[in-house]
């Protein structure tokens, strides 16, 4: 009797040790997406509420850095490179503080977002772009603190701040047309090297059209004359001889032998040679 008792009372032990019981967070959670143009920008923030508060000029002090949310600091991550002020700035995740004032905030993007809430020691060295902008009395009250993505276009969105009656905005650029115009580009002037010798490899591999694939590995070598590839020409000997063009084959095999003992590179040096060797050249 003792015994089962005593695995009851440990059973009811070891339950209330690992039972948790889960209750809403004060300041919840929240991550946001936004493409803008061919960026790709994310907010991770937690969101407390007024709650019967004075939130600008007394929650939160005049002049003072405020992590712009509740809990660990506020993340914006970018996709890609891109401008804030005219300044640019490296893609990657940043920490997102506010300075509030009672007519202007300063916007802080700081590089080291690993921190709870403010950093132990402020670091201006770690500041990568601080704007000053208005901030803009709202007509209503904002209950629970907000961030979101306004006034969109291919080139640019604002980051919205709002709590209270008080809203203010950080516009971002982004390279769309830069990253458009190359993308224009590339597809204009038609498939690039790599992609004769991939597609040249593939078919080789897969016993496809040989046909096809040295017209392919052809191009390849002929599209880097000026910076001659050992692989691109081991690939192409490869090709030709299994083409039935045995002349051609020794002339690529040399060439990317000669090449690969320029680059010192033994793997293809000896399977050059042993190809030639195979073909009756050496």
């Amino acid at each position: 009797m003792k015994k089962i008792i005593l695995s009851l009372f440990v059973a009811a032990f070891a339950f209330s040790s690992n039972a948790q019981i889960k209750t809403p967070a004060p300041s919840p959670f929240q991550k946001i997406e936004q493409a803008v143009g061919l960026t790709d920008v994310t907010i991770e923030y937690s969101r407390p509420s007024m709650k019967g508060r004075k939130i600008f000029g007394g929650l939160e002090d005049y002049g003072k850095v405020w992590r712009t949310g509740a809990n660990e600091n506020t993340k914006v991550t970018f996709s890609t490179d891109f401008m804030i002020d005219g300044k640019k700035l490296n893609k990657g995740t940043y920490a997102l503080y506010t300075i509030p004032g009672q007519k202007n905030w300063d916007i802080i993007l700081y590089s080291d977002a690993t921190n709870w809430g403010n950093p132990a020691k402020w670091d201006e060295a770690k500041v990568a772009a601080k704007v000053t902008v208005a901030a803009q009395d709202i007509p209503m009250v904002i209950e629970t603190f907000t961030i979101s993505f306004d006034d969109l276009t291919n080139n640019s969105a604002v980051i919205g701040i709002m709590w209270e009656n008080t809203y203010v905005g950080l516009k971002f650029e982004t390279p769309t047309d830069t990253m458009v115009s190359k993308n224009i580009e590339k597809l204009m002037s038609g498939p690039s090297a790599n992609d004769m010798y991939a597609a040249a490899s593939y078919y080789l591999e897969a016993g496809k059209d040989i046909n096809k694939a040295k017209t392919w590995i052809d191009k390849a070598v002929a599209m880097s004359a000026n910076a001659p590839k050992f692989w691109y020409l081991r690939k192409q000997s490869l090709i030709h001889a299994k083409a039935g063009n045995k002349k051609s084959a020794i002339a690529a095999a040399k060439q990317s032998l000669k090449y690969a003992e320029i680059a010192k590179n033994a793997g293809y040096i000896k399977m050059n040679k042993a190809s030639l060797k195979e073909w009756g050249a050496i």
